[in-house]
């Protein structure tokens, strides 16, 4: 998948889990979390819908390192190429 097909992805999931935000809204280096309010819960939801929509399985040691739009994208492009 492309950037831009990842994007699409992650904003469909992120509006699920905050349907009250718009994450069409983010700054690339912004902060998700913080940005659209989602606790810990709704960050592992968030974890388990990327891997049933793009395969992709986040280890619990890389969570730290998905905090924004650019650092997602650049992980999951990365790996449904």
């Amino acid at each position: 998948m492309n950037p831009e097909e990842v994007k699409t992805v992650i904003f469909g999931i992120l509006q699920r889990i905050a349907p009250e935000s718009d994450p069409t809204t983010l700054g690339p280096d912004e902060n998700i979390r913080k940005a659209l309010d989602i606790d810990s819960f709704d960050a592992l939801n968030f974890f388990i819908r990327i891997d049933e929509a793009l395969g992709v399985t986040v280890p619990e040691s890389d969570y730290g390192k998905l905090n924004t739009l650019s650092e997602m994208l650049g992980y999951f492009s990365s790996r449904t190429s």
